[in-house]
């Protein structure tokens, strides 16, 4: 977990969710053994970076569960991500909080961002079931990353979770990301350039991705097609990976869903 130092009060934070298993009561095995949450550092390293590592107040918060997997009606996640949100109000204030999750961090992220300090959800590769509930992203901004290789979870389901969550009021966009993983192992520096770009993004402290942001004003009733993009379609020529205050603008010219 990265902290402002104490002369610091947060002004914003950034909570990133790992994965875990669709069942499992026991907690999350310990340190580096937990590999779910060894494969969101880099993407809270890159965060912290580009936020000022603590110094201009933004928490860049990973969050401990009390169990590894969702387990049904029991959704543990969930309600421990609730729990941390609810603390950080209680400790902080009212600050806006953006959730990054992977996988069923992600869907622990969509469910919890009914939250009052929640502006708005950085999905990757999520969880999506067709029926899980979406009256909860009403007025949230809500992005998701998704590899068209994913065979862990669906693309698709990504796809139509979008155009459910955008008739429900949130403001939503889907960017496909051809020849790459579950694990986001291959391209990852590309995941953590645009998880980071896009989580400033949605804080206000660095201008969204153009077509992202083209994407997050479409109109309810947009079908969830006209909000896809297509990472390899965009121009990225101005995305420079190997600096934090990357720019990173573009146009998308079709969805990429359902490509392998």
């Amino acid at each position: 977990m990265t902290e402002p130092s104490s002369a610091v009060r947060p002004s914003a934070a950034v909570f990133l969710l790992h994965g875990g298993a669709e069942t499992g009561l026991g907690p999350p095995p310990p340190g580096p053994l937990n590999l779910p949450a060894v494969r969101l550092r880099p993407f809270a390293r890159a965060i912290a970076a580009a936020t000022g590592d603590g110094a201009t107040g933004v928490l860049v918060h990973t969050a401990r569960y009390t169990h590894r997997g969702w387990n049904g009606p029991r959704e543990d996640p969930f309600h421990d991500v609730l729990a941390a949100l609810d603390t950080l109000r209680r400790d902080v204030g009212e600050i806006p909080v953006v959730l990054v999750g992977h996988s069923m961090g992600a869907r622990a992220a969509l469910r919890a961002a009914g939250h009052p300090l929640v502006r708005g959800v950085v999905g990757l590769a999520p969880w999506c079931p067709a029926d899980d509930p979406v009256t909860q992203l009403g007025g949230r901004d809500v992005v998701l990353l998704h590899s068209t290789r994913d065979r862990i979870t669906s693309p698709r389901t990504s796809q139509s979770f979008t155009g459910r969550a955008r008739r429900a009021g949130a403001h939503t966009c889907l960017v496909a990301i051809r020849r790459s993983d579950h694990a986001m192992l291959r391209r990852a520096r590309t995941w953590h350039a645009l998880t980071t770009r896009i989580a400033t993004g949605l804080l206000g402290l660095a201008p969204l991705p153009e077509s992202v942001a083209t994407a997050l004003r479409l109109p309810s009733d947009a079908p969830a097609t006209h909000g896809t993009l297509d990472l390899d379609r965009l121009d990225l020529d101005r995305l420079d990976l190997d600096r934090p205050d990357y720019a990173w603008t573009g146009r998308s010219s079709g969805p990429a869903i359902g490509n392998r």
